[in-house]
C-alpha cells in the first residue's frame, strides 16, 4: 500500500490478538446479553465493520461463527449457513481501493479454507464507500462507473436502512480529518454539548476520524434500537476534557461501556506502574484502548467499567489471546457531570476543588502560545542576526529559491515564500514588528512578530503583551506525565511549547488588556471594568472576571489590586500542598484556585507570590547574589550534560554538585534538589 496515504488516513493493520479479543467478546455478549444462543452464528445477527481494511475483523468473526455452527449442528448444513448467514448478514465498508480488493480476495480464500467455494452469484458484502458520507454516485451507463454507482447505492442502503446488531473494527486515526461532509459534521455537533449546554471549546479534537467512526457506530446502534460495538481506537477521548460531551453522549445511548486501556502512549512517555517500559500494540506513538459498548432494548442507567494492561507488546498480545470480556478484571467507575471521565481516579476532594474558579474563568481572555512553524528563521537570541534575515527576506531583488535555500525554509498550503515576501515588502513600518518572546522558561528570544513570517500569531491576546508592560500567567490544560508543575509568568508573548506536556500546549492568561473605543474582533465580553468607569478607553483594563473581584471586594471590604490577585494565584499554583493534594484533578483541566475569605492570608500569599513572580521574571534583587557559579574556560557550547558528585561518600539532597555542559565548563554550587526541580515540565 501507499505508505504516505496510509499515514495521511491513519490506517494501520490490526494485530490478531486485538482482533481476537474484540470478536470473542462480542460473540459472548450476543449470547449473554442479547439472548442469541449461537452468538455471531445466530441467524438474525447482522455485523458491520465500517473501516474494514482487508477484512481482518470480519474474517475472524466468520471463522468463529462457522466453528460455532459446525460445533453445535455439524457440517451437513455448513454451506447453507455460510451462504445464508455470512454472505447475507456480514457487511463491510472500505474507502481505499487496494485493501478493498485484497479484502475480497482474502474472504474468498478464507471461505474456501472453511470448505465453501464462492459461486458466480456469490459475493461478500464489502463495499467500496466512504462510511462517513451519505452521497451516492449518480447513475451512469459508463461500464466501470456504472458498477461504482451500483456499489454506492447498495452501500448507502446498508447505511440508511439495514439494522445492524454488531459493529466492530479499527477506525483510522487522523486528527487533520478530510472527512468534512455535512452529514457527519452535523452528528459530531452532538458531542459539543454537555448537560444541555454548548461546551464552549475553541480547540478540540472532535474532528479526528476515529471520533467520527465512533459517532457513526453510535448512530447505527440507535437506529437499530439495540446492539453492541467493539472497537480499538486512540485512547485520547477517555480523559481529555474537550471530549466530555462525547463521553456523556455515549452514556446517553449505551447501557454499558467497558474500556480496556492498552496504553503504549510514547507521546506521553507512558511507563508501567513499576517503572519498566510500556509498549504499544501497534507501531504508532499514540496510545490505544479497546471499547465495548452495549445498548439493550430497555435503557438502564449506564454503567462504565475500566481495565488496563501495561507492558511489552508480547506481554499484551499473550494476555489478549487468553482473555475476552467475561474474564477481564473490570473496575466500575463513578462517572458523573461535568467531566464524565472514562478512567479511574481518586475523587476525594473533588467536590471542593470543583467549586473553585478555573484560571480560564478568572482570566476570560486567554489563548495558546504562538506557532511560527519556522522557529529557526523567525526567532533568534541575537536581534541583529534576526534583523538581517528579515531584511534579506523582504528584499525582492533576491531570488525566491535563493532565500528558501539560504534559510532552509519549507512551504505548505498555508504559507508560500513568494507571496509572504511580496506581502512583507509592502509593509513600510516593517521594523516595528521586532519584539521579545518567552520561548521556554527563563529562555527569552527575539521574534519577528508578523503574519508573513509567523504561522499562528494569536493576535487577539498577544497584542496585549507586545509592548512588555504587561504580565501574564502561563499554564496548561492537561498534564500527561509527572505531577503538575506547569505554572510560569511572562512579560512578553509566548511560544506554544513554553511548557512541556504531551497532552497540550501552553496557554497565556494576561493580567491586563488594552481597551479600545472600537471593540476588536477578539475582545472578551467578560473583561472586568470595575476599576475605571466604562467611559474611559485606550487604557489598560484588568482581564479579571467581575464575579471574582466582586466576591473578593465583599469579603475584604475593599477591592484588591489586580497585581495582588495575580500574585495570590501564582502563590497557590506553586504550593506543594496544593499540587500534591489535588494532583489527580490538575492532570485533566485548567487549574482551579481556592478563594480565601481571610484577607490577611490573601495578603501573605500575595506577597510570597509577588516575590516568586519577580524571581521568575529575573527582576528580583535576590538574584544579585547568585548561589551558582559558571566555571572553566571554553567555547560556552552545550554538549553532553554531566551531573557530577564530587564527594566519594555519596550525595545528599542539600549537597553542592557540578553540572558540566562540556568537557571543560560547568556550573558549581548546584544541589541535587535544585537540579531535579521542574518548571513547566522542563528540568531547568
Amino acid at each position: 500500500y501507499d505508505p504516505s496515504l496510509r499515514e495521511k488516513r491513519g490506517v494501520y493493520y490490526t494485530p490478531e490478538p486485538v482482533v481476537g479479543y474484540i470478536v470473542r467478546s462480542l460473540h459472548q455478549i450476543l449470547k449473554d446479553e442479547f439472548n442469541k444462543a449461537d452468538g455471531l452464528a445466530s441467524p438474525d445477527v447482522t455485523a458491520l465493520d465500517p473501516a474494514a481494511g482487508t477484512l481482518t475483523f470480519l474474517a475472524e468473526a466468520a471463522k468463529l461463527a462457522v466453528n460455532e455452527f459446525v460445533g453445535k449442528y455439524g457440517k451437513g448444513s455448513k454451506d447453507k449457513f455460510i451462504k445464508e448467514h455470512i454472505l447475507k448478514n456480514f457487511y463491510a465498508f472500505e474507502l481505499m481501493m487496494a485493501p478493498y480488493a485484497v479484502g475480497h480476495l482474502k474472504m474468498g480464500f478464507l471461505l474456501e479454507e472453511l470448505g465453501y467455494k464462492l459461486r458466480d452469484d456469490d459475493r461478500f458484502k464489502l463495499y467500496l464507500t466512504n462510511t462517513l458520507e451519505m452521497d451516492e454516485f449518480k447513475q451512469t451507463n459508463i461500464p466501470f462507473m456504472a458498477e461504482l454507482s451500483k456499489e454506492s447505492r447498495e452501500a448507502n442502503h446498508v447505511k440508511r436502512q439495514e439494522k445492524i446488531l454488531v459493529i466492530m473494527g479499527n477506525p483510522p486515526y487522523s486528527g487533520i480529518s478530510t472527512n468534512k461532509g455535512e452529514w457527519i459534521t452535523k452528528l459530531i455537533e452532538d458531542y459539543k454539548y454537555v448537560d444541555g449546554k454548548h461546551f464552549g471549546e475553541r480547540k478540540h479534537w472532535l474532528q479526528d476520524d476515529y471520533v467520527k467512526f465512533i459517532r457513526f457506530a453510535q448512530w447505527k446502534i440507535e437506529q437499530a434500537g439495540q446492539g453492541a460495538v467493539g472497537m480499538i481506537t486512540n485512547h485520547g477521548y477517555l480523559d481529555n476534557p474537550t471530549f466530555r460531551g462525547m463521553r456523556q453522549s455515549l452514556m446517553n445511548t449505551f447501557d454499558e461501556i467497558r474500556v480496556l486501556d492498552l496504553h503504549g502512549n510514547a507521546l506521553k512517555k507512558e511507563k508501567c506502574p513499576d517503572g519498566s517500559d510500556d509498549k504499544n500494540v501497534f507501531d504508532i506513538m499514540q496510545g490505544v484502548a479497546i471499547v465495548i459498548m452495549m445498548k439493550r432494548k430497555s435503557k438502564d442507567k449506564t454503567k462504565v467499567f475500566h481495565a488496563e494492561k501495561y507492558g511489552l507488546r508480547a506481554i499484551k498480545y499473550n494476555w489478549l489471546d487468553k482473555h475476552e470480556i467475561t474474564n477481564t478484571k473490570w473496575t466500575k467507575l463513578k462517572t458523573s457531570s461535568p467531566t464524565y471521565f472514562f478512567y479511574p481516579r481518586n475523587e476525594k476532594g473533588l467536590a471542593e476543588y470543583s467549586s473553585w474558579p478555573a484560571i480560564s474563568e478568572i482570566f476570560p481572555l486567554n489563548v495558546t502560545g504562538i506557532v511560527t512553524a519556522r522557529d529557526e528563521f523567525a526567532t533568534d537570541w541575537d536581534k541583529g542576526a534576526l534583523r538581517r534575515r528579515i531584511e534579506t527576506f523582504r528584499n525582492l531583488k533576491l531570488d525566491d529559491d535563493f532565500v528558501k535555500n539560504a534559510y532552509k525554509l519549507s512551504e505548505n498550503y498555508m504559507w508560500r515564500i513568494a507571496k509572504a515576501r511580496r506581502d512583507l515588502s509592502k509593509v513600510e513600518d516593517w521594523e516595528k514588528y521586532f519584539t521579545k518572546i518567552l520561548y521556554r522558561p527563563f529562555d527569552e528570544k527575539h521574534i519577528y512578530f508578523h503574519d508573513t513570517v509567523v504561522w499562528r500569531t494569536r493576535k487577539e491576546v498577544m497584542q496585549h503583551m507586545v509592548d512588555g508592560s504587561n504580565i501574564g500567567l502561563i499554564s496548561v490544560r492537561q498534564v500527561a506525565e509527572g505531577i503538575f508543575n506547569h505554572a510560569f509568568v511572562a512579560d512578553a508573548i509566548i511560544e506554544s511549547r513554553v511548557t512541556l506536556s504531551n497532552k497540550g500546549i501552553g496557554y497565556l492568561f494576561p493580567l491586563y488588556v488594552n481597551s479600545e473605543k472600537k471593540k476588536s474582533k477578539g475582545s472578551s465580553p467578560g473583561v472586568m471594568m470595575l476599576f475605571e468607569p466604562r467611559a474611559e478607553y485606550n487604557v489598560k483594563k484588568p482581564n479579571l472576571t467581575p464575579e471574582l473581584v466582586e466576591k473578593l471586594t465583599k469579603a475584604y471590604g475593599e477591592t484588591p489590586q489586580p497585581e495582588r490577585i495575580f500574585n495570590y494565584i501564582y502563590a497557590v499554583l506553586y504550593s506543594n500542598t496544593y499540587r500534591t493534594k489535588y494532583a489527580e484533578f490538575l492532570k485533566s483541566d485548567f487549574p482551579r484556585v481556592p478563594v480565601t475569605a481571610d484577607y490577611k492570608l490573601f495578603l501573605k500569599l500575595s506577597a510570597l507570590g509577588g516575590q516568586l513572580v519577580e524571581m521568575h521574571l529575573l527582576k528580583s534583587k535576590a538574584l544579585d547574589k547568585p548561589m551558582i557559579k559558571f566555571e572553566g574556560k571554553g567555547n560556552n557550547r552545550v554538549g553532553k550534560l554531566i551531573y557530577e558528585n564530587p564527594s566519594p561518600t555519596g550525595r545528599g539532597a542539600g549537597e553542592r554538585l557540578k553540572l558540566y555542559i562540556n568537557e571543560a565548563q560547568y556550573f558549581s554550587g548546584l544541589s541535587q534538589n535544585i537540579y531535579e526541580y521542574q518548571i513547566g515540565g522542563y528540568q531547568k
